[in-house]
Protein backbone atom coordinates (compact mmCIF):
# COMPACT_ATOMS: atom_id res chain seq x y z
CA UNK A 1 0.00 0.00 0.00
CA UNK A 2 1.27 3.43 -0.96
CA UNK A 3 1.69 6.07 1.74
CA UNK A 4 0.35 9.58 1.15
CA UNK A 5 2.95 12.30 1.52
CA UNK A 6 2.40 14.66 4.49
CA UNK A 7 3.24 17.63 2.26
CA UNK A 8 0.53 16.57 -0.19
CA UNK A 9 -2.01 16.40 2.65
CA UNK A 10 -1.07 19.87 3.90
CA UNK A 11 -1.35 21.36 0.42
CA UNK A 12 -4.68 19.62 -0.21
CA UNK A 13 -6.06 20.84 3.12
CA UNK A 14 -4.94 24.40 2.36
CA UNK A 15 -6.58 24.33 -1.07
CA UNK A 16 -9.84 22.97 0.38
CA UNK A 17 -9.82 25.56 3.15
CA UNK A 18 -9.23 28.37 0.69
CA UNK A 19 -11.89 27.12 -1.69
CA UNK A 20 -14.64 26.33 0.81
CA UNK A 21 -13.73 27.57 4.26
CA UNK A 22 -13.32 31.29 3.83
CA UNK A 23 -15.45 31.93 0.75
CA UNK A 24 -18.57 32.51 2.86
CA UNK A 25 -16.92 35.23 4.97
CA UNK A 26 -15.67 37.42 2.12
CA UNK A 27 -17.14 40.88 2.38
CA UNK A 28 -18.28 42.37 -0.90
CA UNK A 29 -17.14 45.89 -1.73
CA UNK A 30 -20.00 48.35 -1.76
CA UNK A 31 -19.28 50.50 -4.82
CA UNK A 32 -22.10 52.90 -3.98
CA UNK A 33 -20.60 53.62 -0.56
CA UNK A 34 -17.19 54.22 -2.13
CA UNK A 35 -18.67 56.50 -4.78
CA UNK A 36 -20.48 58.48 -2.07
CA UNK A 37 -17.31 58.72 0.03
CA UNK A 38 -15.35 60.25 -2.86
CA UNK A 39 -18.22 62.14 -4.50
CA UNK A 40 -16.82 65.57 -3.60
CA UNK A 41 -13.15 64.61 -3.55
CA UNK A 42 -10.77 66.71 -5.63
CA UNK A 43 -9.42 64.94 -8.70
CA UNK A 44 -5.91 64.74 -7.23
CA UNK A 45 -7.08 62.41 -4.43
CA UNK A 46 -7.35 59.57 -6.94
CA UNK A 47 -4.91 60.63 -9.66
CA UNK A 48 -2.28 62.95 -8.18
CA UNK A 49 -1.17 66.23 -9.71
CA UNK A 50 -1.11 66.77 -13.45
CA UNK A 51 1.49 69.54 -13.25
CA UNK A 52 5.16 69.36 -14.17
CA UNK A 53 6.02 67.81 -10.82
CA UNK A 54 6.40 64.52 -9.06
CA UNK A 55 3.31 64.05 -6.92
CA UNK A 56 2.02 61.56 -4.41
CA UNK A 57 -1.01 61.33 -2.18
CA UNK A 58 -0.67 60.27 1.43
CA UNK A 59 -3.66 59.50 3.59
CA UNK A 60 -4.58 58.45 7.10
CA UNK A 61 -7.58 58.54 9.41
CA UNK A 62 -7.90 61.31 11.98
CA UNK A 63 -7.47 59.61 15.35
CA UNK A 64 -6.91 60.61 18.94
CA UNK A 65 -3.88 62.68 17.93
CA UNK A 66 -6.12 65.07 16.03
CA UNK A 67 -5.92 66.69 12.63
CA UNK A 68 -2.33 67.95 12.88
CA UNK A 69 -1.00 64.52 13.82
CA UNK A 70 -2.98 62.90 10.98
CA UNK A 71 -1.78 65.54 8.51
CA UNK A 72 1.85 64.98 9.50
CA UNK A 73 1.42 61.21 9.14
CA UNK A 74 -0.27 61.58 5.73
CA UNK A 75 2.57 63.87 4.59
CA UNK A 76 5.04 61.17 5.65
CA UNK A 77 3.22 58.57 3.55
CA UNK A 78 3.21 60.98 0.62
CA UNK A 79 6.95 61.61 0.99
CA UNK A 80 7.61 57.86 1.11
CA UNK A 81 5.79 57.47 -2.20
CA UNK A 82 7.70 60.43 -3.68
CA UNK A 83 10.97 58.80 -2.58
CA UNK A 84 9.97 55.56 -4.28
CA UNK A 85 9.08 57.37 -7.52
CA UNK A 86 12.30 59.38 -7.58
CA UNK A 87 14.43 56.35 -6.72
CA UNK A 88 12.92 54.22 -9.49
CA UNK A 89 13.28 57.02 -12.05
CA UNK A 90 16.87 57.84 -11.08
CA UNK A 91 18.02 54.19 -11.01
CA UNK A 92 16.53 53.66 -14.47
CA UNK A 93 18.23 56.78 -15.80
CA UNK A 94 21.61 55.98 -14.23
CA UNK A 95 21.56 52.39 -15.49
CA UNK A 96 20.48 53.41 -18.99
CA UNK A 97 23.05 56.19 -19.26
CA UNK A 98 25.92 54.21 -17.77
CA UNK A 99 25.30 51.20 -20.01
CA UNK A 100 24.87 53.43 -23.06
CA UNK A 101 28.17 55.20 -22.48
CA UNK A 102 29.92 51.95 -21.54
CA UNK A 103 31.17 53.12 -18.17
CA UNK A 104 31.49 50.52 -15.41
CA UNK A 105 30.78 46.84 -14.99
CA UNK A 106 27.70 45.21 -13.43
CA UNK A 107 28.78 45.32 -9.79
CA UNK A 108 30.13 48.86 -9.85
CA UNK A 109 27.14 49.99 -11.91
CA UNK A 110 24.73 48.70 -9.27
CA UNK A 111 26.66 50.41 -6.44
CA UNK A 112 26.92 53.61 -8.48
CA UNK A 113 23.20 53.51 -9.28
CA UNK A 114 22.23 53.00 -5.63
CA UNK A 115 24.56 55.75 -4.44
CA UNK A 116 23.29 58.35 -6.93
CA UNK A 117 19.67 57.35 -6.31
CA UNK A 118 20.03 57.70 -2.54
CA UNK A 119 21.82 61.05 -2.77
CA UNK A 120 19.26 62.48 -5.21
CA UNK A 121 16.32 61.17 -3.18
CA UNK A 122 17.69 62.54 0.10
CA UNK A 123 18.51 65.90 -1.44
CA UNK A 124 15.30 66.43 -3.35
CA UNK A 125 12.86 65.20 -0.71
CA UNK A 126 13.86 68.14 1.45
CA UNK A 127 12.18 70.26 -1.24
CA UNK A 128 8.92 68.33 -1.16
CA UNK A 129 5.90 70.25 0.02
CA UNK A 130 2.20 69.94 0.64
CA UNK A 131 0.14 71.38 -2.17
CA UNK A 132 -3.36 70.48 -1.04
CA UNK A 133 -5.36 68.76 1.68
CA UNK A 134 -8.82 67.15 1.70
CA UNK A 135 -10.76 65.53 4.55
CA UNK A 136 -13.23 62.83 3.55
CA UNK A 137 -16.70 62.40 5.12
CA UNK A 138 -15.23 59.48 7.14
CA UNK A 139 -12.48 61.72 8.57
CA UNK A 140 -9.64 60.46 6.37
CA UNK A 141 -7.03 63.13 5.65
CA UNK A 142 -5.60 63.19 2.11
CA UNK A 143 -2.50 65.27 1.45
CA UNK A 144 -1.08 66.01 -2.00
CA UNK A 145 2.71 66.17 -1.80
CA UNK A 146 4.70 67.55 -4.73
CA UNK A 147 8.32 67.75 -5.75
CA UNK A 148 9.56 70.02 -8.53
CA UNK A 149 10.79 68.03 -11.51
CA UNK A 150 13.47 70.59 -12.40
CA UNK A 151 14.96 70.26 -8.89
CA UNK A 152 15.16 66.48 -9.31
CA UNK A 153 16.80 66.83 -12.73
CA UNK A 154 19.38 69.32 -11.41
CA UNK A 155 20.16 67.04 -8.48
CA UNK A 156 20.54 64.00 -10.76
CA UNK A 157 22.97 65.87 -12.98
CA UNK A 158 24.97 67.23 -10.02
CA UNK A 159 25.16 63.88 -8.19
CA UNK A 160 26.13 61.93 -11.31
CA UNK A 161 28.88 64.38 -12.21
CA UNK A 162 30.18 64.37 -8.63
CA UNK A 163 30.17 60.57 -8.58
CA UNK A 164 32.05 60.36 -11.89
CA UNK A 165 34.65 62.88 -10.68
CA UNK A 166 35.41 60.71 -7.63
CA UNK A 167 36.70 57.93 -9.90
CA UNK A 168 39.40 59.35 -12.17
CA UNK A 169 39.24 56.50 -14.73
CA UNK A 170 35.45 56.76 -14.98
CA UNK A 171 35.70 60.56 -15.22
CA UNK A 172 38.22 60.35 -18.11
CA UNK A 173 35.99 57.91 -19.96
CA UNK A 174 32.95 60.12 -19.29
CA UNK A 175 34.71 63.20 -20.72
CA UNK A 176 36.07 61.26 -23.70
CA UNK A 177 32.57 60.20 -24.70
CA UNK A 178 31.08 63.72 -24.51
CA UNK A 179 29.35 62.61 -21.35
CA UNK A 180 27.85 65.99 -20.47
CA UNK A 181 25.86 66.18 -23.70
CA UNK A 182 24.82 62.53 -23.46
CA UNK A 183 23.80 62.98 -19.83
CA UNK A 184 21.65 66.00 -20.70
CA UNK A 185 19.94 64.01 -23.49
CA UNK A 186 19.27 61.08 -21.16
CA UNK A 187 17.87 63.34 -18.43
CA UNK A 188 15.53 64.97 -20.94
CA UNK A 189 14.46 61.56 -22.23
CA UNK A 190 13.84 60.27 -18.71
CA UNK A 191 12.02 63.31 -17.32
CA UNK A 192 10.64 64.94 -20.47
CA UNK A 193 11.48 68.40 -21.82
CA UNK A 194 11.32 71.35 -19.42
CA UNK A 195 8.77 74.03 -20.02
Amino acid sequence: MKKTSPIFLIIAAAVLFAAFGCGKNVKQIDNKAIEKEYEHAPEWVLSGSKEDTFSAVGSTRIGKGGLQFARTEAMGYGRSELARQVSVKVKGLVNSFTLQTGIGNEQTLDAFSKQVSKLVTDETLSGSRQKDLWISPKSDVYVLMILDKAAVEASVRRQMLNSYRQDSARWQEFKAKNGNQELDREIEAAFGPNH
